[in-house]
Formats: structure tokens, C-alpha cells, sequence
């Protein structure tokens, strides 16, 4: 934020207002204080406001809670990551303060509450400190018994006057949370906020504001991750789906559950993984493409049936949003550790279709195209999301609902006669039927997991077998041919090309950005289809001297991750490399930047 001053003026001898164009706020507590309810008021707030947001939270995986954290970064222009350093940390504990200051920038203000937390002298040189009693001040507002309840609002309002926020949005919002319970609730939280709001903070430091934000096209909307991907599957006409509980997807599934009805659908809970893709795969054999999901453990479980699938070509939509592993691993934390089981676990030749969303607006839009490829293409296609997106919270242009809402109603138009598994059709694709069409040659076909021939029927064939596994593979081949080049960030032509996929989109885009300001010939690309790979890349990569794909799980046996090792089987070039990490947490832009130098002095060794 100190960089990001554009004024800064005095008002009746008063303290300093600063107009800013963003600020990282960090909010640092135990996962019971309801930080995460704040960080998303100032989220939604900031979308609401026509600005740009990004947030990034940790939380404990134990159900008893504990040390957790949420930050978010506000902007006026755009913001491409949840940023590496804090301008502000609001701290309620001693663990929370002495843990997370070193997150501030040089300057930065620690907002803490001094009932709880005690200064540390050799940091006050270092950054401002302001010590307010938060949960007496809480107490003196709304009551003893709400304490522990109505602190977070109250801190809320402190940052609210901190920043001069839209105070009635911000009473809309905290209305529209808490307007289902209890008038009392209500009237506590809204008493909370006034009192934080009413505490003379500027009277201790500068008070700020943000900058007019950038002219946008149409509405903003501001959900997480696991909200547009649901709202995505609604939208592309998704009616019927069944999973089970597992963090970090259950809210993809207890959203489904909530809205299909609302739109004539269903979603069921199973007593397990196997049982939900199994239903999932019925529901699409019976003409509604379904959707299931699950995080890494349950996809395992899924595998089997998954193979079905892709042998029945049954269109089928598996969410796999991912979180540390292996087995239950860090529930809680991020990692992109699944590429390896969406593309290719499971036994035999089993070609599935694999995206990866790169954002939070790219999860609604990347749904939506999922659910057109399976039908199109009669395959399952995995959405490879991660922790990192799913919770985290966006703004973006509202989409336009009227041209993108699908009708997948299945058509029950008599035909002639039908071979699901043709193996004349070109590119191996199949119109499908779906069961109840009456076909009038009076031959109607099965769909087994057996090998088969073109009506289903199980065989044994050798010529079959290997027929039957080209076509489904030329499907694949023929969606490749079809899928667009991504563009390059950048310079099409340089010395570093950073290769990501999934949520770390944006602090790469920032990394080059922050490299190409100091004059390094960088740029990037981002790949969402991940299998099958868009032609094109081999050239993509010809115009590097080094190609490094950024992930979030190991760098392997061979110094390389997941992605790297698809993309150096698939174009057989050693300059493609690996920057890998596995700590759960997020990338910065400075780790990026300082492990593409730690490459290249390994790589241009004197």
C-alpha cells in the first residue's frame, strides 16, 4: 500500500487520508473468530464497489479448529494475485501477531487486539503498531455473552473507517448474512459494527482510501471458486448429479443440492465415492449428462467406474478439486498433486478428458465447456480445480445468462436405426440416443463395461478390442485438432518461458510482469486443457532457450512435476524443467521469481 500512494492530503488539521489504488489485508486469528466471515464482507464489498479482488485463506483441518488465516488484496486496477507481502495485519492473539508481522511490508500497520496481544519492542521500528482492547470494546458494544461472537464484526468496522468503506453496502451485507437467524443476531452484528466503525482510529494513524476504480463493462458478481464451478454445471444444463462429502468440494456439492431443484433437478448424497460416480453415470446413460466429484482420496475410489465410462463413452462431468495428499494428506491445504490420476488412473486404455480452470471466473465458464465437450465428443471429462480457487473469492463481469443457459433436454425423436459404437463414424464420434428413443429397425443396443462390438454386445475379438480402443482414442485425438493455442503472455520469442496451469495463473502473470520491469526477457503461458494438449505448443516453446512449467506438487524422481513430465513425453525436449513446491500454500510472486534465477545458474553454469 505505501507504494501504491497516489495522495495524500490533511482534513481540518485532522489526521492523513491516503488515496490508494490497493491494499493486502491480512487477517490472522483462530479458525473460531469468524475471520473468514470478515475477509469475505471485504471481498464481496470490493466487487460490489466495481474493484478488483483476490483473496487466500488458511484453515485448520481439524474439526476442534485453530490457528487460520485470510487475506485479501483490493484494487483499483487489476489484481492477478492475493499478493506476497500485507500492507495491514489485524491480529487477535499472540500467536497471530508473532507469526504473521513478519508478513507485513517494511511500514506496514499491525492492528491487534491489545487484550490479548503484546508488542514485541525490537518490531516497532519496523512497522506501526496500533493496540486497540477489541474484546472488551466488543463487550462494551453488544454484551459479555457475544463476545467471542461479535468481535470479528466489530474489527470489521475498525477496518471499514481505516479504509472510509461504503458503510451502507457494508450494513446490507452484513444483513443479507445474518438475515435468516434471529432479529437479535442481526441487531447484534449490526451494533458490533457501528462501535468498530465509531472508534476513533484515525486519531492513531492515517486513515485511507481507494482510488476510483477502473471503468468495467456490465455488473460485477463476486463468489469463490466452488460457487462459479456449481453455478457453471447449472448453467450448461446440468440437472442431475450425486456425490459425498470430502473438503475441499463439499461446497460444489451442497450448493448442486441447494439450487438443481430450484431448476428441476436433483442432487443425491451417496453412502460413498463408488456409489456416486455409479449413480452419476447412470443418471447420463439415461440422457441427462451428471455430474459428480470428489478431492484426491475420493477420485481414487472413483477410477474404476470412471473406466466404464470412457468404455460405455458415456458423457460423464467428475470434479476433482484438489487439496494435499497422498491418502488424506493436508485436507485443508493446496496442492496440484492429481494431474497424474485424472489423466491417466485407472487400469487399461481409459482416455478421459482433462481441464483445469485458471481462475475463479474460469471455473463458471470452464463447466459450462466441459459439459459441451462430453456431449459432444460422448466422453468424461475431469475438471482438475484446487484448493487455492475453490476457496478463493473473486469479482468478474456478470455473465450473460440468457446467451450462455443451456436446454439438454434429451431428444426422443424416433430414429431409423442406431450403432452406438460405429466404428465408421468419422473420428470415432457418435451421435448419441438416448434410452426410451424408439429406433425402428427394432434394434436396440447395450452399453457395457465389457469390450463390445458396434451394438454393445460383449466380445472377445482381438480385431474388435484394438478397433474399438482407436476410436475412443481418436475422439481425443479429434478434440485436440479442434482446441484453440494459448496465447502467450508476453513476447512470443525470449529467454524464459514460465509454463503454469490451474490457480497459478496469477502470480505467474505477476512474475512476469515484475521480471519484465527490470528488463528480463520473460513470459508465459497457460495451459487449460491439459489432456489432450491443443496442438501448437511445440512451436510455442521453439522461440525459448528455457521453458519452466510452475506447479504445486514435486519435482518427481527426475526433477520435474506432473504437467512438466506430460509435456516433456508428449514434445521430447530437455529444456522443459520443473519449479515445484509442496509446503500447501500458494505461490508467491518473489518464489517464482527467485527459483527461475536459481534454474537458469544451474542450467548456465560457468
Amino acid at each position: 500500500m505505501s507504494d501504491a500512494t497516489l495522495t495524500a492530503r490533511t482534513i481540518n488539521g485532522a489526521s492523513k487520508v491516503s488515496k490508494v489504488s490497493e491494499a493486502v489485508i491480512r487477517i490472522a486469528g483462530n479458525s473460531q473468530d469468524g475471520i473468514q466471515a470478515i475477509g469475505g464482507f471485504l471481498a464481496r464489498l470490493a466487487g460490489r464497489s466495481e474493484q478488483e479482488v483476490m483473496t487466500f485463506m488458511t484453515i485448520p483441518p481439524t474439526i476442534s479448529g485453530g490457528p487460520s488465516i485470510f487475506q485479501v488484496r483490493i484494487g483499483s486496477g487489476e489484481v492477478l494475485s492475493a499478493g506476497d507481502e500485507a500492507d495491514v495485519l489485524l491480529a487477535f492473539y499472540q500467536h497471530s501477531y508473532e507469526e504473521h508481522v513478519g508478513s507485513l511490508k517494511k511500514g506496514g500497520i499491525v492492528l491487534y487486539d491489545a487484550d490479548h496481544v503484546e508488542s514485541r519492542a525490537e518490531w516497532k521500528n519496523a512497522y506501526r503498531h496500533v493496540g486497540i482492547p477489541i474484546s472488551s470494546l466488543t463487550v462494551e458494544a453488544i454484551g459479555g455473552t457475544a463476545k467471542d461472537k461479535g468481535k470479528n464484526i466489530y474489527s470489521l468496522g475498525l477496518v471499514a473507517r481505516m479504509f472510509d468503506l461504503n458503510v451502507p453496502k457494508l450494513e446490507k451485507l452484513i444483513m443479507e448474512r445474518f438475515g435468516g437467524k434471529d432479529q437479535s443476531i442481526v441487531k447484534n452484528a449490526l451494533n458490533a459494527f457501528h462501535a468498530g466503525y465509531s472508534y476513533s482510529i484515525g486519531g492513531i494513524i492515517e486513515t485511507f482510501k481507494f482510488a476510483e476504480s477502473q471503468n468495467r463493462e456490465g455488473q460485477q458478481v463476486v463468489m469463490n471458486g466452488n460457487e462459479a464451478l456449481g453455478f457453471g454445471l447449472i448453467a450448461a444444463g446440468v440437472r442431475f448429479g450425486a456425490g459425498y462429502p470430502i473438503t475441499p468440494w463439499t461446497e460444489v456439492m451442497e450448493l448442486l443440492r441447494r439450487e438443481l431443484p430450484k431448476y428441476g433437478g436433483t442432487f443425491v448424497q451417496t453412502e460413498d465415492e463408488i456409489a456416486a460416480i455409479s449413480m452419476a453415470i447412470g443418471g447420463s446413460y439415461a440422457g441427462r449428462v451428471a455430474v459428480t466429484g470428489s478431492s484426491g482420496p475420493g477420485i481414487s475410489l472413483k477410477t474404476e467406474a470412471l473406466g466404464w465410462a470412457v468404455n460405455a463413452e458415456i458423457p460423464l462431468i467428475v470434479c476433482d478439486v484438489q487439496r494435499g495428499g497422498p491418502s488424506t494428506g493436508m485436507p485443508t491445504n493446496v496442492e496440484q498433486s492429481d494431474l497424474s490420476i485424472a489423466c491417466f488412473g485407472g487400469h487399461g486404455d481409459a482416455p478421459r478428458v482433462v481441464l483445469a480452470p485458471a481462475n475463479v471466473e474460469d471455473c463458471f465458464y470452464t463447466a459450462i465447456e466441459a459439459v459441451n465437450i462430453a456431449t459432444q465428443y460422448n466422453v468424461p471429462v475431469v475438471i482438475l480445480s484446487d484448493q487455492a480457487i475453490a476457496t478463493r473469492i473473486e469479482a468478474f463481469t456478470e455473465p450473460k445468462l440468457e446467451e450462455i443457459c443451456q436446454d439438454l433436454t434429451p431428444d426422443l425423436t424416433p430414429v431409423a436405426d442406431y450403432k452406438p459404437y460405429d466404428l465408421s463414424a468419422p473420428n470415432g464420434i457418435v451421435k448419441r440416443v438416448v434410452p426410451g428413443t424408439r429406433i425402428l429397425s427394432g434394434k436396440y443396443p447395450i452399453a457395457p463395461g465389457l469390450e463390445h462390438d458396434e451394438m454393445g454386445h460383449p466380445t472377445g475379438s482381438p480385431k474388435l478390442h484394438a478397433q474399438m480402443t482407436a476410436k475412443r482414442r481418436k475422439k481425443l485425438q479429434a478434440l485436440a485438432a479442434s482446441l484453440p493455442v494459448p496465447k502467450v503472455y508476453g513476447p512470443p520469442e525470449g529467454n524464459v518461458l514460465l509454463v503454469g496451469w490451474g490457480s497459478t495463473q496469477g502470480p505467474i502473470k505477476e512474475a512476469v510482469d515484475r521480471a519484465r520491469a527490470t528488463g528480463d526477457s520473460i513470459s508465459a503461458l497457460h495451459v487449460r486443457h491439459i489432456n489432450p494438449l491443443p496442438n501448437g505448443l511445440k512451436n510455442i516453446f521453439s522461440g525459448f532457450h528455457h521453458v519452466f512449467v510452475v506447479e504445486m506438487n514435486d519435482e518427481g524422481l527426475y526433477g520435474y512435476g506432473q504437467l512438466a513430465a506430460v509435456l516433456r513425453a508428449r514434445y521430447a525436449d530437455p529444456r522443459i524443467r520443473g519449479i515445484n513446491k509442496t509446503d500447501g500454500l500458494t505461490w508467491k510472486v518473489k518464489e517464482i521469481l527467485e527459483l527461475v534465477k536459481t534454474n537458469l545458474a544451474a542450467v548456465i553454469k560457468p
